[in-house]
C-alpha cells in the first residue's frame, strides 16, 4: 500500500481557515490553532446574535409604539388590548413604523384602541 502525505491537504485547510481569520488581532489571524479557537467563538456568537438582534427589534418597536401611545393619552399595555379587542391586526414593525413616520394615522389608530 502507497504511503499518503496529508501535506497539500492540510495546507489548503489551514489557509481556507486563516483567510476566514483574516482581520482579527494578533496571532489569531497568523497562527492555526488561535485562529481555529476564535473562529469559532466568531460562528458561535453570531449564531446566538441572530437570535438576539430580533428580540432587540422588538424591543425597539415596543418603545417607539409606547412613546407614540402616551403621546396620544394611552399606555401601550392598553393600546395594544385595544387594538386585539377592535380587532386591527397590525404587528409591532408596522405599528412602530407608523409611530415614526406618520404620527396622524397612529393618532387615529390610538383614537380606535381607545375606544374599543
Amino acid at each position: 500500500m502507497a504511503r499518503v502525505k496529508r501535506g497539500v491537504t492540510a495546507h489548503r485547510r489551514h489557509k481556507r481557515l486563516l483567510n476566514a481569520a483574516e482581520g482579527r488581532k494578533g496571532t489569531k489571524s497568523r497562527l492555526i490553532k488561535p485562529a481555529r479557537e476564535a473562529l469559532l467563538h466568531a460562528l458561535a456568537y453570531a449564531t446566538r446574535d441572530r437570535k438576539q438582534r430580533k428580540r432587540q427589534m422588538r424591543e425597539l418597536w415596543v418603545i417607539r409604539i409606547n412613546a407614540a401611545a402616551r403621546q396620544n393619552g394611552i399606555t401601550y399595555g392598553r393600546f395594544v388590548a385595544g387594538l386585539k379587542k377592535a380587532d386591527i391586526e397590525l404587528d409591532r414593525k408596522i405599528l412602530a413604523d407608523l409611530a415614526v413616520r406618520d404620527a396622524t394615522t397612529f393618532a387615529k389608530i390610538a383614537e380606535v384602541a381607545r375606544g374599543a
